[in-house]
């Protein structure tokens, strides 16, 4: 499995970790919030234009739709600033009905290797295609988290060609991001520090379930140590480059989200996107497919099932 040199020249362009040891710490830390979820049956790494890709390849388990190995596969594509671990509340049950694949983005801490600065929405759209083409999948579910969902949505625009369907978790790509997600941001952080006791009332007021997760926790606070991000925050889609989308997409907003506005979006995108359904989520904030796992799980594989089912229009 390939590493990061960590002992070579910092580019200022590249994300890095800061030193073998924290990395390795911090990988620790994710295969404990893997072992939350599903056991993934493979790992792979895919050589792109822009590093190598590390990949986590899960189910069919046998336990649910018996010809779901057969079935379009599921890739999942994970937030800023995290790994695919945090997919660990949805891999069982998709995994159950299809393949799975989970992706580490290049430029986020994780397995993968980053090599050249993917940032720009192209040069994004190639890496993604390049990922799937080296796994060799030519039509897949693509379901994506926070700026996984601003990559899922920028590969709708821009590189639809393997896509079966986009599934968009509290997005980026609709909205310029704010001040107050990143003060947010910020804040989660620092409470990650406060007294176990005070944490779980801490995750109520934040919306923030990292604080009572022990494993979430830990990972989160190793990867803010041992990693170093060198990449801008994306810049939305405009509504023209929003109207050219044809893939069928569905996207699940939580009510109190701090990235985009949730009423002003579950308006908006269906009028852009011919047939696009559009979700909010009550009782939740940025995770929606954290805090209300089961009901979600239910929900996107209902729209994958539909999608399939008859022709999009």
């Amino acid at each position: 499995m390939p590493q990061t040199a960590t002992h070579a020249k910092a580019r200022p362009d590249v994300a890095r970790y800061v030193n073998d040891a924290l990395r390795d710490r911090y990988f620790a830390a994710c295969d404990a919030v893997y072992a939350l979820g599903a056991t993934a049956v493979a790992e792979t790494d895919v050589e792109t234009s822009f590093g190598t890709t590390h990949v986590y390849r899960y189910g069919p388990d046998g336990t649910g739709d018996p010809a779901g190995a057969s079935r379009t596969p599921i890739v999942l594509v994970h937030g800023s600033g995290s790994c695919s671990a945090m997919w660990y509340p949805n891999t069982p049950a998709f995994s159950a009905e299809r393949p799975v694949y989970a992706i580490d983005t290049p430029g986020d801490p994780g397995r993968s290797v980053h090599r050249e600065p993917l940032h720009r929405p192209e040069d994004a759209a190639r890496w993604l295609d390049e990922t799937l083409a080296g796994l060799g999948l030519d039509r897949v579910h693509l379901v994506g988290s926070s700026y996984g969902g601003w990559l899922a949505l920028n590969q709708a625009h821009r590189g639809s060609g393997r896509l079966a369907s986009v599934t968009l978790l509290d997005p980026g790509g609709l909205e310029k991001v704010g001040l107050r997600f990143f003060v947010w941001i910020f804040v989660s952080l620092f409470a990650t520090s406060a007294p176990k006791a005070l944490r779980p009332r801490l995750a109520r007021r934040l919306e923030q379930p990292v604080l009572i997760v022990p494993e979430l926790r830990a990972m989160i606070r190793a990867g803010v140590r041992a990693h170093r991000i060198r990449r801008p925050a994306p810049l939305p889609l405009s509504e023209r480059e929003l109207a050219t989308i044809r893939t069928p997409l569905y996207l699940v907003l939580g009510k109190r989200s701090l990235l985009v506005h949730p009423r002003r979006q579950v308006e908006r995108v269906p009028r852009l996107i011919p047939g696009a359904r559009a979700e909010i989520i009550a009782d939740t904030g940025h995770g929606p497919q954290i805090d209300h796992a089961e009901e979600i799980n239910r929900r996107m594989l209902r729209f994958m099932d539909s999608v399939e089912r008859k022709p999009w229009s």
